[in-house]
């Protein structure tokens, strides 16, 4: 048998709760999940899954563009009034 030891890690209560619902589901506990995990990690010698936010996404990317295309151009320029905060 392997040599074990504890872990402590910090993570928020309502995912710990989520990710426990889910791991359940599939028939094991988040120990299990997590040492799945970093196995995988070990194996492919990355984070086994990507990584990314939306905002880089080609077609996000493509939209910004043609969004300054269009106001460098003139063209679709919304006005907007400025909104007025009082210090409280």
């Amino acid at each position: 048998m392997a040599d074990t030891i504890n872990v402590t890690i910090r993570i928020d209560r309502e995912i710990k709760e989520q990710a426990e619902r889910m791991f359940n589901d599939f028939g094991m506990n988040l120990s299990t999940a997590f040492n799945i995990f970093a196995r995988q990690s070990l194996r492919q010698g990355k984070i086994p899954f990507d990584i990314y936010d939306p905002f880089y996404s080609d077609k996000n990317q493509a939209e910004l563009a043609r969004r300054i295309n269009d106001i460098e151009a003139g063209r679709n320029l919304t006005v907007h009034e400025l909104i007025e905060v009082e210090d409280e």
